[in-house]
């Protein structure tokens, strides 16, 4: 199991827990019983997380949403679907480490599975380009799109990405053009689309993965235009200042559902879904299996005119 890391404002909690193993330590050597007091610490630590994150601010729920041990593509496919066979590259360029894709059953019933993939360790981080996709990743994931139609195959996206990558190699090989093509496609699948956002959903880069029929968010994810970071630097000219940004990008589950960019909210455990990736991925199962069978009854034509129509209603206007 990967080691507890702790976010700033979970400075208390790490304290709290310090404590507990320090009376763990004592309690299996010596003649003190110390377990009414671990019991008792174990109790506030409870308490304790449960009251920061019953109250994140926008900010910090996009640090739970950057978790370096939140669940991954990879992981929800452990957890979720079985038989997965994934498939490699774009037929033009090459393969892209930081989407991954393939054919997978979900209850027994065959599926397209595709979504961004980001790592853990330096070597995965830096073999998965930190979860920036270039365009052949995203030719890539339109080439899986494209043979679950011709399967006529349900397709079920993971996102989370601080945004497509914007090198100059990507740029050379249409990384705009890549994702513009992807926005097309994916509005004119006959198949069902239902899509997850599980942690940062940056601008083009996720949306590129992200046309669906339905949109469901995982609590303390984020989804936005912009990274509260690039905000700040464009508007102030300063990436320090993120927190206000966030304020202002309101990027949050509970912000955008009203606007109908989503929509469920999918509730994580206490203290984020790096806390617990089995119970994660069955909550978000079940909101998967739920959607899908409500998707299946629609013929390819209402599917089609469902998904426009949703994109079609987002956002309001005030004048």
């Amino acid at each position: 199991m990967a080691a507890t890391v702790y976010l700033e404002f979970e400075k208390s909690i790490a304290e709290l827990e310090k404590k507990i193993e320090e009376l763990r330590a004592l309690n299996g050597g010596s003649e003190l019983n110390l377990t009414d007091d671990i019991s008792s610490l174990e109790k506030r630590v409870e308490q304790e997380r449960l009251e920061i994150f019953n109250n994140l601010s926008r900010w910090q729920k996009a640090q739970v949403a950057r978790h370096i041990n939140r669940p991954f593509t990879l992981d929800y496919i452990k957890h979720l679907f079985t038989d997965f066979n994934e498939l490699h590259g774009d037929r033009n360029y090459g393969d892209d480490h930081a989407i991954v894709g393939g054919l997978a059953r979900f209850d027994g019933q065959p599926v397209m599975v595709v979504g961004h993939q980001k790592g853990r360790d330096t070597k995965e981080k830096v073999f998965r380009n930190f979860g920036m996709p270039n365009p052949e990743g995203y030719r890539k994931a339109l080439r899986l799109f494209r043979m679950a139609e011709q399967f006529n195959l349900p397709i079920i996206t993971f996102v989370d990405t601080p945004g497509a990558y914007p090198g100059i190699g990507a740029e050379e090989r249409g990384q705009a053009e890549a994702i513009a093509r992807n926005l097309r496609e994916m509005a004119e699948l006959t198949v069902p689309i239902i899509v997850c956002i599980t942690g940062e959903g940056g601008s083009g880069g996720a949306l590129a993965v992200a046309v669906g029929n339905r949109v469901v968010m995982l609590e303390h994810s984020v989804y936005a235009v912009i990274s509260p970071e690039g905000c700040a630097a464009i508007l102030w000219s300063d990436g320090t200042k993120g927190p206000q940004a966030a304020e202002a990008l309101k990027p949050t589950a509970q912000d955008i559902i009203g606007l109908g960019v989503i929509d469920e909210i999918i509730h994580e455990p206490v203290g984020g879904a790096h806390r617990d990736h089995e119970a994660t991925a069955q909550a978000l199962g079940s909101a998967i299996r739920s959607h899908l069978a409500d998707l299946k009854a629609m013929s390819k034509e209402e599917l089609v005119e469902d998904r426009y129509q949703k994109f079609r209603a987002m956002t309001q206007m005030a004048e």
